[in-house]
């Protein structure tokens, strides 16, 4: 958290209560994780009120959702890789390794961001035509290019500000992590209703609002970063080389497949409901890909909290605290998952008619909504499993948990099931993978926990 001075980092990531520690780490990052996931939202809302086409504006920006998916996971993986080790650095008491660490880490996602937007722009007709499937017209397909082209000049933005945000989280600094998120979503979510509806810039002012956002973000979180006892990002301290590239793979590894495969996942979702229900079946489908997004977002903003306290305690070998922290984030994880999925099931057409009031969107939307919520809670202990094993350097298992509910378990079911049930195997796919995902991580965990000992 905010003010805390070197000399008593120690001692508070050590000392304090675990459930005390991981609510003071997780409240600051579970307010970022929902704004964010509100303000990503904010285009499909705002795109649905165009006047004209708004169906197909909807479904442009749900199809480019897994672009955006992939520019984030690998933000994810550099920033996830860097604040891992520096954080286990920190515990062990290493402090030229973890400001080696943090530039290096932001120096990899700063080249890796422009290769992407360079890459992107150049290759947009391929890019495009993966996206787009099913039965989508040309002026669909138009506006999916149009925000794709504007969204990837933004990637090194987007990247770099992952990196901080997390590499400050890891440190115990979730405060500044919040500050700077959340300045980027006010400006996204204020620009929105100017640039889309009020200047009549459809798609091209959400794209431009998006990325607004995330300069605000990047420039807040640089900032906050020089300040107090933070680790400062300092040329001299990046080193290119093989050993930090191997760390931050070992440690951000499982955030890429996490994040890729939901890129891929969403890829596949919508064309699969473009082939079986067209464009309102893909515009259904996205919404409720957002809304479940919002609602993971929580999930993980509490364990986002609990990952510093696992990661700097691993390091001070102080095992059962890392323990302790498990139980308690997946206690308190299902309690409000399920509360959540009580919710969005009794609601679910009055959810998705929020974004867009169109009765075949509905229709869709409502069903795929109230069977992915039955699943819900169970996300807990899957999503609390990946983070521990991910904290401790167990990126192997990370990497396979990680996998698993949007790859291993979710693209099977995606491909299998629409064949024998069209339209409803679509809805019901992310519901198989939940739970196949969860006896996947279930002995994953086990075999982890019963090795620690103080």
């Amino acid at each position: 958290m905010a003010g805390i001075r070197k000399e008593n980092r120690y001692k508070y990531m050590t000392e304090t209560p675990v459930p005390k520690l991981i609510l003071q780490l997780a409240v600051p990052t579970i307010i970022s994780m929902m704004v964010t996931g509100i303000y990503n939202m904010a285009d499909t809302y705002f795109v649905g009120r165009i006047p004209v086409n708004a169906t197909g504006a909807t479904a442009a920006v749900g199809m480019v959702f897994p672009l955006m998916a992939i520019i984030q996971a690998f933000g994810f993986m550099f920033g996830h890789g860097s604040g891992n080790f520096l954080s286990r650095m920190l515990g062990a008491g290493k402090k030229r390794e973890a400001d080696e660490m943090a530039s290096t880490g932001f120096m990899f996602a700063l080249i890796f961001g422009v290769v992407i937007a360079v890459l992107g722009n150049i290759f947009m007709s391929p890019i495009t035509s993966f996206l787009s499937s099913g039965d989508v017209s040309k002026d669909t397909l138009a506006m999916t290019s149009e925000y794709a082209r504007i969204i990837l000049i933004g990637a090194p933005f987007m990247m770099c500000q992952f990196v901080i945000n997390n590499q400050l989280r890891f440190q115990g600094n979730a405060v500044y992590a919040m500050v700077g998120l959340i300045a980027g979503a006010i400006i996204n979510m204020v620009l929105d209703p100017l640039l889309i509806l009020y200047y009549d810039m459809g798609v091209t002012g959400a794209a431009l609002a998006t990325v607004f956002g995330q300069i605000t973000s990047f420039i807040m979180l640089l900032i906050g970063s020089s300040k107090g006892e933070n680790i400062h990002l300092r040329l001299s301290n990046v080193r290119l080389n093989g050993y930090y590239f191997v760390q931050v793979i070992n440690g951000g590894i499982p955030s890429l497949f996490r994040q890729g495969l939901a890129a891929a996942a969403t890829a596949l979702l919508n064309s699969a409901a473009g082939k079986y229900g067209g464009e309102a079946a893909i515009a259904g489908m996205s919404i409720v890909s957002r809304v479940m997004m919002l609602m993971m977002s929580a999930l993980i903003g509490f364990g986002q909290g609990y990952q510093p306290v696992c990661s700097f305690n691993y390091g001070a070998k102080l095992k059962g605290r890392v323990k302790e922290g498990f139980w308690f984030s997946v206690k308190v994880g299902t309690v409000v998952l399920f509360a959540l999925a009580v919710l969005c099931f009794i609601n679910a057409p009055d959810v998705v008619r929020l974004f867009r009031d169109d009765p075949d969107v509905v229709a869709v939307g409502k069903e795929a909504l109230r069977f992915q919520v039955l699943a819900l809670p169970i996300n807990a202990f899957s999503i609390m499993t990946n983070m521990m094993l991910q904290s401790i350097g167990r990126g192997v298992k990370a990497s396979v948990t990680s996998s698993a509910r949007n790859g291993i378990c979710f693209i099977p079911a995606i491909l299998i099931l629409p064949l024998f049930m069209k339209l409803k195997g679509v809805e019901i796919s992310q519901l198989v993978a939940d739970v196949l995902t969860l006896a996947i991580t279930v002995p994953f965990a086990m075999s982890e926990l019963k090795k620690m000992r103080d």
